[in-house]
């Protein structure tokens, strides 16, 4: 199956009740495991290269890893930039292979977040890509402050910029170790009653199981991006299994150890969100 786009898979989401599992990528081994259980599930996956991943590998690395992965998966891969900050990285990602981008102009005022998003997304969409956008600020735990997305602003971002999904601030927060997110359904409902477009929350981490399960099946929240509570996981199996000898030291062999309890996680997550009636596990 070749690379599907952010449309692809996040169009029958919104229609179907269910929401796509953004899932971020540090390297080949969690790569991997995201798409073993997807294929596990029968159920599409977005692979994710944020900005750390970028830092420490190329977006040809990553571009040729995604799409060598997507077109050998028999369930839709789609192979994300997310949260690039110039119109420049997100060419240069979709010359690369990437199938879909993520422009946040988030820190921006309005006006120019709707004018760099609209331009994003007229570059994505030429090139049969897809391009998500953010509304609001997405703050970090102990860090960067949030700011939540305001509906009316929200509706003008969305017609304005023809975005095919919008990442949305309601009390979801970036690198949260514990399900401790306090979600502002209000606000959901009033952004989905003014737009007609699949919405993503960044964060995932720190929203709890239970809260997941309803945003997918009762609001427009279709993809939510998880990568501490992954990571945590490859970091717990990465200890593990140098501690079994501490004079091992082929990093493959090493590394290889990780790969099922990241795989395993990924499956309880994507199964958790995804459509009962079309998951498949094994």
């Amino acid at each position: 199956m070749t690379l599907a786009t952010l449309a692809d898979v996040l169009g029958p989401a919104l229609s179907g009740g269910y929401a796509v599992a953004g899932l971020v990528v540090l390297g080949w081994e969690d790569a991997r495991a995201y798409v073993d259980a997807a294929e596990s599930e029968g159920l599409p996956v977005i692979l994710q290269a944020g900005p750390g991943c970028r830092r420490h590998t190329p977006l040809e690395v990553l571009a040729a890893m995604f799409k060598t992965l997507g077109n050998s998966a028999g369930v839709p891969v789609v192979a994300h930039l997310d949260h690039a900050t110039s119109i420049k990285e997100c060419r240069h990602a979709i010359d690369c292979g990437f199938t879909s981008v993520m422009f946040d102009g988030s820190h921006f005022p309005l006006e120019q977040n709707i004018e760099l998003t609209a331009e994003a997304a007229q570059v994505a969409h030429s090139a049969g890509v897809s391009c998500e956008g953010e509304i609001g600020i997405v703050g970090h735990s102990g860090g960067k402050t949030s700011s939540s997305t305001v509906p009316d602003e929200a509706e003008q971002f969305a017609r304005s910029t023809g975005i095919d999904a919008m990442a949305i601030s309601v009390g979801n927060l970036h690198l949260q170790r514990a399900p401790s997110a306090t979600i502002e359904l209000d606000r959901i409902r009033a952004v989905e009653s003014v737009v007609n477009i699949p919405l993503v929350l960044h964060g995932g981490s720190g929203i709890d199981t239970k809260m997941r399960q309803r945003l997918a099946a009762e609001t427009a929240v279709c993809k939510f991006n998880i990568g501490t509570e992954l990571r945590m996981v490859f970091g717990k199996a990465l200890r593990s299994a140098m501690k079994k000898d501490p004079n091992r030291f082929d990093r493959v062999e090493i590394l290889k150890e990780t790969e099922e309890p990241v795989r395993e996680t990924t499956r309880s997550i994507i199964r958790s969100i995804g459509p009962q009636r079309l998951s498949q596990p094994n």
